[in-house]
């Protein structure tokens, strides 16, 4: 127990002057320490009054937010708080976001494909959208050891998923589907895109070559067995995993996992706050650059 509290407990009894030199603190401070009991039980209150709100907006995002999101999400209604106060809270009240779960590779690398150059040498950025694209496939493992798998297209403007497609296997029109659902999204073909992937056998073959003909897309692939060379699309299937399982090792069946990664992706293009674009959703992101340009 602090000293002084001590002291304020037991002064009616024993008296300020002997407790404080019994205890070896001066009167002096405790008594600054009195002035100060109001102001730190308004900081508690308003602690508690804020972690509750911070428990909210956890429970909407289903216990994904950490500090920078819940910052952003505090902010935007209206709450003035600086990111330490964030963290701090957080800490006392035990509320945390997900952590990265180990990786599991699902690549299989086609060393006979006729070689691609490297055309994002690790720079995931983009200065347009529909003008960099990154994509992968990830496992989701279902119950009873089976296994669904999502292959996906992120703009690197807004880091949005433009084009996503789940199937129970990995054969090459899982990652053309994605493709193709990319290119309706955005309105018609990908002209002068560049698509960049890994050197998985489906990205390697000649069924998806024609589908970036016909689409007008560039290829793009990083070196074999270099994970850092697509960087951008592991982290997102990271995140995509980590949010829709939360710990846990597999889905119950296809179609909770199907729904739980929908359900998601609706939330990550519209609402889910994103470091990289200033915490906007990348939808949000889109229209507001637009604007912006349109203003110019």
């Amino acid at each position: 127990m602090n000293r002084f509290q001590f002291v304020e407990d037991h002064k009616a009894l024993y008296g300020v002057k002997r407790l404080c030199r019994v205890l070896q603190v001066s009167r002096s401070g405790f008594y600054r320490w009195l002035k100060g009991v109001a102001a730190r039980l308004a900081r508690r209150q308003a602690d508690e009054r804020l972690a509750g709100r911070m428990r909210r907006i956890h429970g909407e995002y289903e216990g994904t937010y950490g500090s920078p999101r819940m910052t952003a999400e505090l902010r935007a209604a209206g709450i003035v708080v600086n990111h330490k106060r964030v963290e701090r809270v957080m800490r006392e009240h035990g509320i945390a976001g997900l952590h990265l779960r180990k990786k599991v590779r699902t690549t299989v690398s086609e060393p006979d494909a006729a070689p691609v150059a490297d055309l994002l040498r690790r720079d995931f950025t983009a200065e347009q959208p529909n003008t960099r694209y990154v994509g992968d496939i990830t496992y989701l493992p279902v119950s009873g050891g089976r296994f669904l798998y999502l292959a996906t297209v992120v703009d690197l403007y807004s880091r949005r998923l433009v084009g996503w497609s789940i199937a129970d296997h990995m054969r090459t029109e899982l990652v053309v589907d994605a493709l193709q659902a990319a290119a309706h999204t955005r309105g018609g073909p990908l002209d002068g895109a560049v698509f960049h992937t890994d050197n998985g056998a489906q990205y390697c073959s000649r069924e998806f070559a024609r589908a970036c003909r016909r689409l007008g897309v560039t290829r793009s692939r990083g070196a074999v067995g270099t994970s850092a060379d697509n960087a951008a699309a592991e982290s997102f299937n990271a995140s995509l995993k980590r949010e829709t399982l939360q710990g846990a090792h597999h889905w119950p069946d296809a179609r909770t996992a199907r729904l739980a990664v929908f359900g998601w992706i609706t939330r990550y293009n519209t609402i889910r706050r994103h470091s990289r674009l200033g915490q906007l959703s990348p939808i949000d992101y889109e229209k507001t650059t637009d604007s912006l340009k349109s203003a110019a």
